[in-house]
């Protein structure tokens, strides 16, 4: 329990990071569970599309410092290797 004003300060700041910390990585999750799920069965520019909103959401999340930067260039690779990879593959 805090006992001084400056930590109660604290405090609460901390809860309002969490919730709003806690419905980034969701909507994150979300966003890249989708554009995972749209480059297995790669439709062309509905992939694409979502390919760009999961890297556009994991570039705001890390600037913002919700997940870390370098979490968010990892997932972005696997997320483009496996697009490039879905593209030769539907070409061949």
């Amino acid at each position: 329990m805090a006992n001084h004003a400056s930590a109660e300060k604290r405090n609460r700041q901390r809860a309002k990071r969490t919730i709003r910390n806690r419905s980034v990585k969701s909507a994150l999750r979300t966003v890249v569970k989708r554009a995972r799920t749209a480059v297995t069965a790669f439709e062309g520019v509905v992939t694409e599309t979502a390919v760009k909103a999961a890297i556009s959401a994991l570039d705001k999340a890390a600037k913002s410092g919700v997940i870390h930067p370098n979490k968010s260039a990892r997932s972005i690779a696997r997320l483009s290797k496996h697009l490039h990879v879905a593209a030769a593959a539907k070409k061949a």
